[in-house]
């Protein structure tokens, strides 16, 4: 069942499609909006789920284990349970991805708790263990690429 709610984390959006609790638990699904030079907020892994992207608009660079990948249209890529990972968008122009995370264990609550902090942080750089927190409270550990 779409969702109509557009969750902001500083310029990425996330907007989800279905929800673990939609899916009995099997599967999460979501469209993140990556704007040209964005970034992800910190490099992490996790030990509970995969992550499977599909890139539909743009292309973003992807950090996996050291090793870059670049998905664009039609592209997707696996982030296996406990890989390091990151992204950026180095251009041009906006990105968007469709990502699948299974099980279903990461929703939007880690998201809002996440735009928040960075939020928070105005003009400034957010505060790390903040973040860190967050990260870890829904299953992401942080980690230096």
């Amino acid at each position: 069942m779409p969702r109509s709610e557009v969750i902001s984390v500083g310029a990425l959006t996330m907007e989800f499609l279905v929800e673990g609790t939609d899916s009995d638990g099997s599967v999460s699904q979501f469209v993140v909006g990556v704007p040209e030079g964005a970034r992800v907020p910190a490099p992490h892994f996790h030990d509970a789920y995969e992550e499977t992207l599909f890139g539909l608009e743009g292309t973003v660079t992807w950090t996996v284990g050291g090793e870059e990948h670049r998905v664009g249209p039609g592209e997707a890529l696996c982030i296996r349970r406990g890989v390091v990972h990151g992204f950026t968008n180095p251009g041009p122009g906006p990105a968007r991805q469709l990502v699948t995370v299974a099980p279903g264990v990461l929703g939007p609550d880690f998201f809002r708790e996440l735009g928040a902090v960075v939020a928070a942080a105005a003009d400034g750089p957010p505060d790390q263990a903040a973040i860190g927190a967050v990260m870890r409270r829904h299953g992401l550990t942080p980690a230096a690429l």
